[in-house]
Formats: structure tokens, C-alpha cells, sequence
């Protein structure tokens, strides 16, 4: 079974940076895909995901800003937030598709969410 570590948010001010870690640990063999959701009060959004073959997509509201980038040695992926914007508060959630060592796939796997806020 997989298990999900995000880490990497805080308090900045607008303007500021943030960068989000997602390490997958366990008889992982590799990620195969990888989103970014935020969650604020009456809202979640699909912030950003990346690919298998690294092809990534983004909100309208973060492109430019927000880069989803992978490490596939260490498991990892990341989402580096430039510019934040007080209305980028929220809970920020990974969610991956992992293939195991034994060759099983397991799809919309989801961390534990990290805060996230920015103040004006």
C-alpha cells in the first residue's frame, strides 16, 4: 500500500513562494500520473497534473506562476508556486496513480493535504 507525505506550505505574503513536496513511499515501482487539487471553502479546483511521459496542464488561474514537476528516483513530486496570490489560499492535496513492484496499478490516491495561505 502506498502511503502519501506532502509537506511544504505555510503563511507567505503575496508575491512569495511556496514549494509543495508529494513523496510516495512504499513497494512503489513508479508514479504514473499526478495531480494537484486545492480545496478552499465551497470550492476545489484541479490546480495542475503531470503525466507519465512529464506533459503537464494547468489552471487557468495558476499558469505562469505554478510549475508540476517530478522526481521519478525519489518518488516525488512537486509544485512550485511563484507569485502567490492571496485567493491561492487553500488545502492543497496531491493525488497519484502509483505502480506497485508487484505490477498492480493503483489510481486516485490521495494525500493529507497541506496548508496553504497568503496575505495581502
Amino acid at each position: 500500500q502506498v502511503r502519501l507525505v506532502e509537506s511544504g506550505g505555510g503563511l507567505v505574503q503575496a508575491g512569495g513562494s511556496l514549494r509543495l513536496s508529494c513523496a510516495a513511499s512504499g513497494s512503489i515501482s513508479n508514479i504514473i500520473n499526478a495531480r494537484w487539487y486545492r480545496q478552499a471553502p465551497g470550492k476545489r479546483e484541479l490546480v495542475a497534473g503531470i503525466t507519465s511521459d512529464g506533459s503537464t496542464d494547468y489552471a487557468d488561474s495558476v499558469k505562469g506562476r505554478f510549475t508540476i514537476s517530478r522526481d521519478n528516483a525519489k518518488n516525488t513530486v512537486y509544485l512550485q508556486m511563484n507569485s502567490l496570490k492571496p485567493e491561492d489560499t487553500a488545502v492543497y492535496y496531491c493525488n497519484l496513480g502509483v505502480k506497485y513492484t508487484s505490477g498492480r496499478y493503483e489510481y486516485n490516491v490521495w494525500g493529507q493535504g497541506t496548508q496553504v495561505t497568503v496575505s495581502s
